[in-house]
């Protein structure tokens, strides 16, 4: 009599592609422009230095975010609030590469804009050393 654990039907066992599956959504993820260390997503066309016009709505491209920025990590804030615009700002709390996200929705057109950082200001000159005046006079 032959058991299952002596037969040879455990040699023909393969994986299920899981690694494959998960190594396309890593694919889908890392396939995103980065721009400044900030990432943009697929699809976005460059309308100026920094500013990119998304592919989707507000609210898709604010989902799109929360997958790669999560809330808990990257602060958000709201920036304007005036009737007809909408804009958040998305804090990179780690200061390197870009200081932050700008998404906003004007005139039926939502744009993204990294927000560099800051030039450390530059250190203002030294005075010069005034000699010191002796008592004599010149004549």
């Amino acid at each position: 009599m032959t058991r299952t654990l002596d037969s040879l039907i455990g040699l023909f066992y393969k994986a299920r592609p899981l690694g494959a599956a998960v190594a396309a959504l890593w694919v889908s993820v890392a396939a995103a422009e980065v721009v400044n260390g900030a990432q943009i997503p697929d699809g976005a066309q460059k309308v100026g230095e920094l500013r990119y016009r998304a592919p989707h709505d507000f609210e898709k491209t604010l989902e799109y975010y929360k997958t790669v920025y999560p809330a808990s990590t990257f602060p958000r804030r709201s920036v304007v609030n005036q009737p007809g615009v909408k804009a958040v700002h998305i804090i990179n709390p780690s200061g390197r590469n870009f200081e932050g996200l700008n998404i906003y929705e004007a005139n039926d057109e939502v744009r993204i804009y990294v927000v560099p950082l800051q030039a450390a200001p530059a250190p203002a000159k030294p005075a010069k050393k005034q000699e010191p005046k002796s008592g004599k006079k010149s004549r």
